[in-house]
Formats: structure tokens, C-alpha cells, sequence
């Protein structure tokens, strides 16, 4: 059973990172992340530590808040 808050926040990520262009490589690699840690949160399957989520705002180039409070 898939955590609901767990899957919004990952699809915000997903959204984001679509919205510019870049595949979960690049961000894994922006943000000093592995591949497996990018594509496991976009899919809401492990909880997400703040300061991953921070690495992710900072190679994204928005404000953990954008990914918070993504409208898709």
C-alpha cells in the first residue's frame, strides 16, 4: 500500500524535474544522490529524509516548499 503523502511529494519531484528537462540521472548526479534513491522517491515507495529533500530543492533550483506544495 502506497503512503499518499510519500507519492505526491514524488510526483512533485517527477514534475519538477520534468518541467525542466532533465532525466533522473541528472538530477541524482546535481543533487549527490544515487539513481535508485531519485527514481525510489519519485515513485513513493521509502520515506524521503529532509536533507535529501533539500539536496533535490537545491539541484532543482526551487525552494523545498515548491516540491511541498507542487500543483500538478
Amino acid at each position: 500500500m502506497k503512503d499518499e503523502l510519500l507519492f505526491k511529494i514524488g510526483q512533485s519531484v517527477r514534475y519538477l524535474r520534468l518541467k525542466q528537462g532533465i532525466s533522473q540521472e541528472e538530477l541524482a548526479f546535481k543533487s549527490s544522490l544515487n539513481l535508485n534513491s531519485i527514481s525510489t522517491l519519485e515513485r513513493g515507495i521509502n520515506n524521503v529524509k529532509i536533507k535529501t529533500l533539500y539536496k533535490i530543492a537545491q539541484a532543482l533550483n526551487v525552494d523545498v516548499n515548491d516540491i511541498l506544495n507542487c500543483k500538478f
